[in-house]
C-alpha cells in the first residue's frame, strides 16, 4: 500500500460532505481537527474498518485506489493499521527484552535481526521518554509515558503495518515530535487526532470536521509554519522546564 483515499460521504443531518477525494500518502502526517463530537473518531473507524459505503457515514476508503471487499476486511484491518490510543499499561509479567523479542518473532523476524532489533527500538523509546527504560525492566512496571514511547518504537522498527491511528499525543507524557518522527521516518502513514494547534500545526495538512462531516482541509502555508516555529520554540522551553521541575530545581 502506497496511498489511502477518503471519498465522501454524509455528515449527522445527512448532508452530503463536499469534496471529491482526500489521498493520503505513506510518509506523511495528517492531523484530524475539530471540536467534541465533531466526528473525529467516526473517520477513525471508518478508516479502521475499510469501510465501502456500509457505515453510518456511508464514507468509502479505498487502498491505492481500489475499494476493500468485505471478504479482505477483517484481515487487513488487523496487518494494515496499528492504533496508539491514550491510555497504555501492560498486564504482562515479562521484560521488554522479552516482549520486543517476542514481538519480532510473531512477525516472523529472523534471529539474527531481533537482537539488533531490541537496542533499536529501546534507543528510540528513551528519545521520546524522559524516564529512561532499559531491556531488564518489566513491562508491568512502566509508567504510561514509558509504555506510549515503547508502543510507539515498538510500532515504527516492528509492526509493518503502514497506517499509524494517534489519539492525543500531547496526553501522554512524551516527547510527541521524537515519537511522530520515529513514525513517519520509518514511511507510515500518520493521522493524528488532536486539539492541540502547535501538534496539529505538525502535519502539512489537517482534515477539520464539524457535526459529524469533514467540512475542509487544510494546507499548512508560509504564516503557518512561521507560527509553528514559535510554538515549537515554546514547546522546547516547555519540556525544558517540566525537566528542570522533576529534578527538583528552581524554575526562575
Amino acid at each position: 500500500m502506497t496511498n489511502l483515499s477518503i471519498l465522501p460521504g454524509k455528515d449527522r443531518v445527512g448532508k452530503a460532505e463536499c469534496f471529491d477525494e482526500i489521498r493520503l500518502e505513506r510518509g506523511n502526517l495528517y492531523s484530524i481537527v475539530g471540536s467534541t463530537g465533531s466526528g473525529k473518531s467516526r473517520l477513525i473507524k471508518d478508516i479502521e474498518q475499510l469501510v465501502d459505503g456500509d457505515s453510518i457515514t456511508g464514507r468509502r476508503i479505498l487502498l491505492d485506489g481500489q475499494p476493500v471487499g468485505k471478504e479482505r476486511r477483517n484481515r487487513l484491518s488487523n496487518s494494515l493499521i496499528a492504533h496508539l490510543g491514550q491510555n497504555m499499561k501492560f498486564v504482562l509479567d515479562i521484560s521488554i527484552e522479552q516482549f520486543i523479542g517476542q514481538h519480532a518473532s510473531a512477525r516472523g523476524l529472523p534471529t539474527h535481526v531481533r537482537d539488533s532489533l531490541a537496542e533499536r527500538v529501546i534507543a528510540t523509546a528513551n528519545r521520546i521518554t524522559q524516564e529512561p527504560i532499559f531491556a531488564e525492566l518489566q513491562l508491568s512496571a512502566l509508567s504510561g509515558g514509558q509504555s506510549r514511547a515503547l508502543m510507539a518504537s515498538d510500532i515504527a522498527h516492528i509492526c509493518d503495518s503502514p497506517v499509524v491511528l494517534i489519539d492525543e499525543i500531547e496526553n501522554a507524557g512524551i516527547d510527541k515530535h521524537e515519537a511522530l518522527q520515529a513514525l513517519v521516518g520509518t514511511e507510515k502513514l500518520v493521522l493524528l487526532v488532536t486539539h492541540d494547534p502547535h501538534t496539529a500545526l505538525m502535519a502539512g495538512m489537517r482534515i477539520v470536521l464539524d457535526h459529524g462531516g469533514i467540512v475542509r482541509t487544510v494546507e499548512r502555508d508560509e504564516q503557518e509554519q512561521r507560527l509553528f516555529l514559535e510554538l515549537e520554540t515554546n514547546y522546547r522551553n516547555q519540556t525544558t522546564l517540566q525537566q528542570r521541575l522533576r529534578r527538583g530545581e528552581h524554575l526562575a
